[in-house]
């Protein structure tokens, strides 16, 4: 296998267990499913809320598409787009994590 594919991979990977990983540590935290709306109370909470939804994101749009073919039955098209919009999104939030790991793993080992 080519090595750009396979870093490509773990990036999708990284990025959708991050995304997983924020979006159910926030509700654990607060009781209720990660959304897509804003409500900051001061401007901590509204960069937290960022930073939250760009990582979580692909998460959330899952949560939701999925939640749509289910109950509102929506066409697997949209489904399919979901994926694939939310495949991209966690490829760059893999990107952007990734150096971050490279690190950790090189001080480990």
């Amino acid at each position: 296998m080519n090595i750009e594919i396979l870093i490509t991979c773990f990036s999708i990977a990284l990025g959708f267990v991050l995304a997983g990983l924020l979006s159910s540590l926030y509700q654990l935290v607060t009781s209720k499913p990660a959304r897509f709306e804003m409500q900051a109370e001061t401007i901590i909470v509204g960069i937290a809320q960022i930073f939250l939804i760009m990582f979580a994101g692909p998460a959330i749009l899952m949560r939701n598409a999925i939640r749509g073919r289910r109950i509102e039955h929506r066409n697997l098209g949209w489904l399919v787009a979901s994926t694939a919009i939310a495949g991209a999104w966690s490829l760059c939030s893999g990107v952007m994590l990734l150096p971050f790991f490279i690190v950790v793993a090189q001080s480990i080992g």
